[in-house]
């Protein structure tokens, strides 16, 4: 498209770090926004109408899939202390080279919510002042499970408009460096570079390029440093109504722009306005196909586990060309 040939806008300036003071009037407000717009227990994918879901699969034009999830990690690294493990279950020893029928079978186990294997958040994941979204009791959630706003929400799925916001490419850089933060200027530059709008209902991907940095110098330790969103970009994301966020890395930039809170995005997204996260995904192939088809919106499908009681999902989401 022609407006993919822009020059680069000048980088702005860092974002200034927010007081907790600042954090939490911004956390207010965006609880308020959320609640005036009527979302209930599901939270912002109300937005996600049936009209909604009719209008993405039009988006398909030449019927192209791309995974959006990464390889599940099974080896010890900087950012993955607690790999998942996949073993062997069968066949055995004497079973090997037996005649008739044997069946190969193996045994899977992962720390869901970990720093590098592709995830979906659910609404009870993040608890903030002894509450989860919607005002519901941090005591819902107990050892035997989560009582309320739990994965059972997206049973059948998340379908919808998904839009890909590249904002190393705005930038004309690979990646964002660790620490860096996007802010509300880049979505909208990235935007009208890109031209894609973000719209009520959207999924929308915001890619960091942490994948591309991972494969180019190696892992490190993501919870010191890595590329997120500023705080206040979940205020364009309020703004134009969107359903789900997704990010290449965890959309949280590290260390925090908030004095006292670790993870204010997550805070902000799933807590206040009740967002799904999609964290850790690779968005390299997905940034590659729209930039060959220019276009950066498809329909995506999310299809986490059928979980009734937990906080989160390895999950494999679809872009559909």
């Amino acid at each position: 498209m022609a407006s993919d040939r822009q020059p680069v806008p000048p980088r702005p300036a860092a974002p200034p770090p927010l007081s907790e003071a600042a954090f939490r009037d911004l956390y207010r407000r965006l609880r308020g926004q959320t609640q005036d717009s009527g979302a209930g227990r599901r939270g912002a994918l109300d937005r996600l109408t049936a009209e909604r879901v009719v209008a993405a699969a039009a988006e398909v034009r030449r019927g192209r899939t791309v995974s959006l999830a990464a390889t599940v990690e099974t080896h010890d690294a900087p950012d993955c202390p607690e790999p998942a493990t996949h073993r062997m279950t069968a066949p055995t020893h004497d079973e090997n080279g037996t005649s008739g029928l044997v069946f190969a079978r193996d045994r899977f186990a992962m720390n869901v919510h970990d720093d590098v294997d592709s995830h979906l958040d659910a609404l009870c994941h993040v608890i903030f002042d002894g509450e989860l979204y919607g005002g519901v009791p941090a005591s819902t959630v107990t050892p035997q499970g989560a009582g309320a706003l739990t994965l059972d929400l997206v049973r059948d799925g998340i379908v919808g408009r998904g839009v890909l916001l590249d904002v190393p490419r705005l930038r004309g850089v690979p990646w964002l460096e660790p620490g860096d933060q996007v802010t509300t200027e880049d979505l909208v530059a990235a935007e009208t570079a890109q031209g894609a709008t973000v719209g009520p209902g959207d999924l929308l991907f915001v890619r960091v390029g942490h994948r591309l940095r991972r494969r180019s110098l190696g892992p490190w330790d993501v919870g010191r440093a890595r590329a997120g969103l500023h705080p206040t970009a979940m205020e364009f994301l309020a703004e134009r109504g969107v359903s789900v966020l997704g990010s290449d890395g965890n959309s949280d930039a590290a260390p925090s722009a908030v004095a006292g809170v670790a993870f204010p995005v997550h805070v902000l997204a799933v807590n206040a306005m009740g967002l799904h996260l999609l964290d850790w995904l690779d968005l390299e192939e997905l940034a590659a196909v729209c930039e060959q088809q220019e276009r950066r919106h498809f329909l995506c499908v999310v299809a986490p586990l059928r979980l009734p009681a937990a906080t989160g999902s390895p999950v494999n989401p679809i872009a559909v060309l």
